[in-house]
């Protein structure tokens, strides 16, 4: 699973990219919050096993969020929107651009690795896994080997169910070791040089944000 760091990095860059006029500190540490909450399941592992990458990565509650958001915001009458009388339309878009970081900086990162993600757990009790490479040869031509040919969603391959597959994390490294003393735990921050990359820009463009909005309001 890629590190919480860069799931919040990302998240802020969507914060950066789709909040307009509604961009400030609250909101964007909504959003970050938002793609960083996915990776609150490896303390749920703690009591359930097998919930790392699962409890919290299922599609199923962004899904169900969807629906709520879109029920209550496009088909409710204006007057009666709940999130609109109490935030108004900037927290509607708050809230759109909060689920869209849930979904895709916090969801999409993990399941671009080994460890894979869980997609429609409980219904489905299976990780996916997007792992592979994409190129084009003179010899042999387009290489794809994110998706083949086999059992599991999308042909995409699958490193287990919750019964035989642990993602190891600095809260449960093995299979019931959360709560044991002398375990080795690594709190990875970054892993990758494009990690680093992500991070670092996120940073930046969020501070030099916040700069470029001050200096205007102190004109």
């Amino acid at each position: 699973m890629a590190p919480t760091t860069v799931n919040v990095a990302v998240g802020a860059l969507f914060a950066l990219a789709l909040l307009g006029s509604a961009f400030d500190r609250r909101s964007v540490l909504v959003v970050a919050v938002a793609a960083a909450v996915p990776d609150l399941d490896a303390v749920l592992g703690l009591a359930v096993p097998g919930a790392t990458n699962a409890a919290f990565h299922t599609l199923l509650l962004p899904g169900a969020a969807f629906v709520a958001l879109y029920w209550d915001t496009r088909y409710r009458d204006p007057d009666r929107s709940w999130l609109r009388r109490q935030w108004g339309w900037d927290g509607i878009r708050v809230a759109w651009v909060a689920l869209a970081a849930y979904a895709v900086a916090g969801i999409g990162l993990d399941l671009f690795g080994p460890g894979g993600v869980n997609l429609l757990y409980p219904l489905h009790d299976r990780f996916y896994a997007v792992v592979g490479r994409l190129l084009l040869s003179t010899h042999e031509g387009v290489i794809l080997t994110f998706v083949e040919r086999g059992e599991g969603l999308l042909w995409l391959s699958s490193p287990g169910t919750t019964a035989t597959h642990h993602v190891e994390t600095w809260v449960n490294p093995t299979p019931g070791t959360g709560l044991e003393r002398g375990v080795e735990r690594r709190l990875t921050i970054v892993e990758s040089g494009w990690q680093l990359t992500v991070v670092g820009a996120a940073v930046a463009a969020v501070a030099v944000r916040f700069h470029v909005a001050g200096a205007a309001g102190d004109r």
